[in-house]
């Protein structure tokens, strides 16, 4: 195979799998802020209930602070509500947004 079909290959199979993972994650999981809660009660919120490292937590937080809101998670609405719940729960204020172009 030539260099020439290879590198025309390779792009086309990585805009299918972008493809197929847009379709599959049509919901986001979007964090509001709020002049209540801490930094630090957010940050442990996102690691416990979706899984988050501490790190990927902290930037979450601080985007949330400083934009007002920021989608923590995508997926499927049926897996994400539960998450959004449990992140109610906790005083957080959590929505389940419908992804633009699905």
């Amino acid at each position: 195979m030539s260099d020439r079909t290879s590198t025309k290959v390779l792009p086309e199979e990585e805009v299918d799998v972008l493809i197929a993972e847009d379709e599959q994650f049509p919901f986001s999981l979007v964090v509001w802020n709020d002049e209540v809660n801490t930094f630090d009660w957010v940050i442990a919120s996102l690691m416990e209930v979706c899984g988050h490292t501490h790190e990927q937590a902290e930037q979450c937080a601080l985007i949330i602070h400083f934009n007002g809101k920021y989608a923590v998670k995508q997926g499927e609405y049926t897996k994400l509500r539960p998450l959004c719940e449990a992140l109610q729960e906790r005083g957080l204020s959590a929505t389940i947004e419908e992804m633009a172009g699905t």
